[in-house]
């Protein structure tokens, strides 16, 4: 079963717009509860769902500017730091989004990879 606790960045499309939003996923076993900010005016959502396997769904419910359920289902990547997916409010509206994980993993990621680069380009300046 994959683990998606921590913090992710992600984007959704509707009518080909983009939005981004900022998540945190508590994972205990197959359960799934959390919260979302969405950088627009729909504001913080909460969130609860399930992970079984690589796959993960959940609701997501805005605390004062919609009452409309949004759902989400989508798949986890094998290393487990990006989830990509489909979203639907009702009938009416979907769209796909996607996340990476966040947090000191990226920073890591980036350091080393600055520090491959600065290695390689001071090997071939030798």
């Amino acid at each position: 079963m994959a683990d998606i606790n921590g913090n992710w960045l992600g984007t959704y499309w509707q009518d080909e717009m983009p939005s981004r939003f900022e998540a945190t996923f508590v994972q205990s076993g197959n359960v799934l509860k959390g919260s979302i900010l969405d950088d627009n005016y729909l504001g913080e959502a909460t969130v609860s769902g399930e992970v079984i396997g690589r796959n993960i769904n959940f609701t997501k419910l805005y605390l004062i500017t919609s009452p409309s359920p949004v759902t989400y289902t989508g798949t986890v990547s094998e290393n487990e730091d990006y989830m990509q997916g489909k979203w639907s409010i009702g009938s009416r509206y979907s769209g796909l989004w996607e996340a990476r994980r966040n947090g000191e993993n990226l920073i890591v990621d980036l350091q080393t990879l600055l520090e491959k680069q600065t290695v390689l380009t001071t090997s071939k300046n030798t």
